[in-house]
């Protein structure tokens, strides 16, 4: 079985392995989808927490991830209210574990590894920890 987010995730053969580590692994990462006003990032907007890049700030926040935690019953204070941060991250930690399946639940575990060096897996059990490494 292969591991979880492990060095091949996602390639499923030796020319995909090939050409990731030969051309891609170096290269940043293009992100056309991005869910940041064009302002922000032309300004480099420095972030407080995670919850605003992932959640909400704003008017602005991941539209996906607010699907998935309404349809998994969390109340709209911890989706685009006002509760806190931490509040807010760990309600999307809770929805998360329904996410497999989900490019949602590849993309929350690719983004800590990558940006944050975090291979635990994203849970209510984890959360906190998660929540205060990420936010260092």
């Amino acid at each position: 079985m292969k591991e979880f987010m492990g060095k091949t995730f996602q390639l499923e053969n030796k020319t995909a392995i090939l050409l990731y580590q030969k051309y891609a692994k170096e290269m940043p990462i293009f992100d056309y989808h991005c869910h940041l006003s064009a302002k922000e990032i032309y300004e480099n907007r420095q972030f407080n927490n995670l919850t605003e890049v992932w959640v909400v700030d704003g008017n602005y926040g991941d539209h996906y991830k607010w699907r998935a935690m309404r349809a998994n019953g969390i109340p709209e204070r911890y989706i685009t209210g006002n509760a806190s941060a931490e509040d807010k991250f760990l309600k999307w930690a809770e929805t998360v574990p329904y996410t497999i399946g989900n490019p949602l639940y590849h993309w929350t575990h690719m983004e800590l590894k990558h940006f944050f060096g975090i291979t635990k897996v994203l849970s209510p059990k984890t959360a906190q920890e998660i929540y205060y490494e990420a936010n260092k």
